[in-house]
């Protein structure tokens, strides 16, 4: 079997991260978010650095791009932003970045901009894809009873391609929530994450 523990929304618990560091795993993808205002980056890494050569790191809406690529050429992690790889017969993609969002934070797409970086993964099956951004009117989304803020470019992929699992973060109150969505099986994973195991 392959296990892959995907998290995110650390913003900075040193102690919710190192329970995660804990785990037995083949893969660890960090969703986004991992610090807030990109403030203490360094400080998560010191907790990770045990799991370097397994470590998969996407920028959240707290983090640029750029931060995530300097972040993970410093530490010997892989920056997995708009990246796949193949574990067995299973490919696992990522995407960083929220959609617009009232705070201007460092990582903000538009739905056009998301939309056309997800298009890249179209034809991969069987799919597990990682996004930060969860899909718009759904249980992962769901802030409080009549407020969603997910996106509708991650909601649309997510209904044309039906790629096999999706796992996200963004909105704390959705944390652990899990949602059929069509025939994909799609997770608000947050900072207590999730061990996803599959057949190699």
């Amino acid at each position: 079997m392959v296990r892959a523990l995907i998290f995110s929304d650390i913003h900075n618990d040193g102690r919710a991260l190192e329970k995660l560091m804990a785990t037995d795993a083949d893969y660890y993808f960090c969703a986004g978010d991992l610090v807030s205002w990109r403030r203490g980056l360094d400080q998560m890494a010191d907790i990770m650095k045990p799991r370097a050569d397994r470590m998969y790191v996407l920028p959240g809406n707290h983090e640029s791009e750029n931060d995530i690529a300097e972040f993970c050429a410093r530490h010997g992690f892989t920056d997995f932003h708009g990246q796949k790889l193949q574990a067995g017969d299973t490919w696992i993609a990522g995407l960083g970045y929220s959609s617009p969002t009232p705070f201007d934070t460092p990582g903000e797409y538009s739905e056009e901009e998301m939309a056309s970086r997800l298009e890249k993964f179209a034809q991969l099956k069987p799919l597990v894809l990682i996004c930060h951004a969860p899909p718009l009117d759904t249980k992962l989304d769901r802030v409080h009873d009549g407020l969603h803020a997910g996106s509708r470019a991650v909601r649309d992929f997510l209904e044309k391609y039906r790629p096999r699992d999706f796992f996200c973060g963004h909105i704390h109150e959705a944390e652990g929530v899990a949602e059929q969505i069509g025939e994909t099986r799609a997770q608000n994973v947050g900072k207590r994450g999730y061990l996803l195991e599959f057949a190699r």
